[in-house]
């Protein structure tokens, strides 16, 4: 699993692993239920839930003949870390560029 969240963002550029993330954020799922929900197959949705897994989104148990997937917390922190910081970089750039641009309109033909 990536520590920093940055493989994570990778695996939700495609829109059909986002769409399961984004339902199983709502609520663990089989992977049926989840393909009832999708356009796609089941054999697609259960390869996408194990790129998912792979990279440290996704968990899943046995319950019965049923397997549950749930998000998984620890990724899903390294992913929200990740934005969290480049979230503060960007605001940090802002902050300096705001303040080093000029305040008085005239200043800026000079």
């Amino acid at each position: 699993m990536d520590t920093n969240g940055v493989d994570g963002l990778g695996l939700l550029s495609d829109a059909t692993r986002r769409a399961i993330f984004e339902l199983l954020a709502r609520r663990p799922s089989t992977v049926g239920e989840l393909a009832h929900q999708l356009p796609v197959t089941r054999s697609a949705v259960s390869q996408h839930l194990r790129v998912l897994k792979d990279g440290g989104l996704v968990v899943s148990k046995a319950e019965g003949t049923r397997r549950i997937y749930r998000l998984n917390p620890d990724g899903v922190t390294a992913l929200r870390a990740y934005l969290d910081r480049v979230w503060k970089e960007a605001l940090t750039a802002f902050g300096k560029a705001a303040q080093a641009a000029p305040t008085n309109p005239e200043q800026e033909d000079q």
